[in-house]
C-alpha cells in the first residue's frame, strides 16, 4: 500500500515537471501533417511483349501472301474413244481436250523497296498468274524474274513503292540452338509466327530426301506447313536466316530452310533473268569409312570389295556424264581432288558444284586395291536433264 502511494505521488511529480517546460517552451513537440492531400504517384507501366513479337513487328509487314493460278490441259479419257460412247455422244465430244485451272498458295517477302521478292521456286515455278498480297492490304500482280529449281529459289517482281523489306542476316554465323520464328501463310491462314530452334545446320537434300536439290538445308523445329513455303526464317533480332521450304510428311515437327546466303550469292542473277549454272559429275555416290568398308568386305553378299579408307565411293555412273567420259567407274573409291582430300559426299558436292563449267578436275580414285588419276570436266546439269 506505501508502494502504491509512492508511486502515484511520483506520477504527480512528473505531470507538473511536464507542464511547467510546456508553458515555458522548454519542450516542443513534433508539428502535425499538413492537412493538404498529397498526390500519390502513378504506378509504373507494366511492360509487355518479348522478342518474338519485336522480331515480327521488324519483319512482319514485308511478308507476303502469293496465289497462283495454272491453266492445264489434260487429255481426254481413254473411255471417250469408246465406239459405244461416240456414238451417244458424239466424235466432237471425243476429241475435246479439258482444261482445269489449278490454284496455289505459297510465301515471300520483300528484300528491295523496289518490289524484289523472294520466295522458293516450287511456289512460283509454272504460274499463268501470280498475285502478291502484303499485310496491309495492297494487292499487286507479281512477274517471276527468275528461278533456279536446283536450289528451289526464285524472284518475283511487283511495281510497288517504298516498299517495307525485310533485313538479311549472315546465316554463316546461325548456331544450334538459336532461335527460330518462322512467319508466313500456312494453310491459307495469312501472318501467322511459329516458334522453335535451330535443330541442326548443313543437313543436306540427299538426307532430306530431295536428290533433286543442291542444298544445306538448317534445320528447325519450328512448325513449317504448306504455305509456309518461301517465307521467311528469322532469328531473335528479326532478321531473315533461311528461306523455308521443305516438309516431310513422315517429320515429326520438323521443317527445313534455305539458308538466306545461298540465296544471296544468286538473287540478283534471278533478278536478270539469268540461269543460275550448275556443275555435276553424273554419279551417285556415298561417303565412305574403314568401318563402312569392313561391314561390306564381311558381308558374303557384297557385290564387291572396297579398301579400308575414308573417302566417296561410286555407287552408280549415269550414262554419257562427265564421268563416264572420264572412266569413273561404280565401286571407285575418290580420296582426293587436286590437292584436297575428300572424306564426305557432300565435301565433293560441294567441290564439284563451286567448280567452273568446262575446268578439268584432277581426281584421284582407289579401284580394285590400285591407286589411279582420272580428269573429269563437269557439265551443266540442267544441261543433262
Amino acid at each position: 500500500m506505501q508502494r502504491f502511494q509512492v508511486s502515484n505521488q511520483f506520477r504527480r511529480l512528473q505531470f507538473a515537471i511536464v507542464t511547467i517546460a510546456m508553458l515555458f517552451g522548454l519542450i516542443s513537440f513534433p508539428q502535425l501533417a499538413s492537412a493538404e492531400p498529397t498526390i500519390a504517384q502513378a504506378p509504373k507501366a507494366i511492360e509487355r511483349g518479348s522478342f518474338v513479337a519485336e522480331a515480327v513487328q521488324k519483319v512482319g509487314a514485308a511478308v507476303v501472301r502469293i496465289d497462283t493460278e495454272k491453266t492445264v490441259t489434260r487429255r481426254a479419257d481413254p473411255m471417250f474413244d469408246d465406239p459405244m460412247f461416240r456414238r451417244f455422244f458424239g466424235e466432237d465430244f471425243s476429241t475435246v481436250p479439258r482444261s482445269e485451272t489449278l490454284r496455289g498458295q505459297g510465301s515471300g517477302f520483300v528484300i528491295d523497296k523496289s518490289g524484289i521478292i523472294l520466295t522458293n521456286s516450287h511456289v512460283v515455278n509454272g504460274a499463268d498468274k501470280v498475285t502478291v498480297t502484303l499485310k496491309d492490304g495492297r494487292v499487286f500482280e507479281g512477274k517471276v524474274r527468275g528461278f533456279d529449281e536446283v536450289t528451289d529459289l526464285a524472284v518475283v517482281k511487283v511495281d510497288g513503292k517504298d516498299l517495307p523489306i525485310a533485313s538479311l542476316a549472315d546465316s554463316d554465323q546461325v548456331q544450334v540452338g538459336d532461335w527460330a520464328i518462322a512467319v508466313g501463310n500456312p494453310l491459307g491462314l495469312d501472318n501467322t509466327v511459329t516458334l522453335g530452334i535451330v535443330s541442326t545446320l548443313h543437313r543436306s537434300s540427299a538426307q532430306v530426301g530431295l536428290s533433286d536439290k543442291r542444298l544445306d538445308f538448317l534445320q528447325t523445329d519450328a512448325a513449317i506447313n504448306p504455305g509456309n513455303s518461301g517465307g521467311p526464317l528469322l532469328n531473335d533480332r528479326g532478321e531473315v536466316i533461311g528461306i523455308n521450304t521443305a516438309i516431310r510428311a513422315d517429320a515429326m515437327g520438323i521443317g527445313f530452310a534455305i539458308p538466306i546466303n545461298k540465296a544471296k550469292l544468286i538473287k540478283d542473277a534471278l533478278a536478270r533473268g539469268e540461269k543460275i549454272p550448275h556443275p555435276y559429275l553424273g554419279v551417285q555416290m556415298t561417303t565412305l569409312t574403314p568401318e563402312i568398308a569392313r561391314q561390306n568386305n564381311t558381308d558374303p553378299n557384297s557385290a564387291f570389295e572396297v579398301p579400308e579408307v575414308n573417302g566417296v565411293i561410286v555407287v552408280r555412273v549415269l550414262p554419257n556424264s562427265p564421268a563416264a567420259i572420264a572412266g569413273i567407274r561404280r565401286g571407285d573409291v575418290i580420296t582426293s581432288i587436286g590437292d584436297r582430300s575428300i572424306t564426305k559426299a557432300e565435301q565433293l558436292q560441294e567441290l564439284v558444284e563451286n567448280t567452273k563449267l568446262g575446268q578439268t578436275l584432277k581426281m584421284q580414285i582407289q579401284r580394285n586395291g590400285q591407286v589411279q588419276q582420272l580428269a573429269v570436266k563437269p557439265a551443266e546439269l540442267q544441261d543433262a536433264s
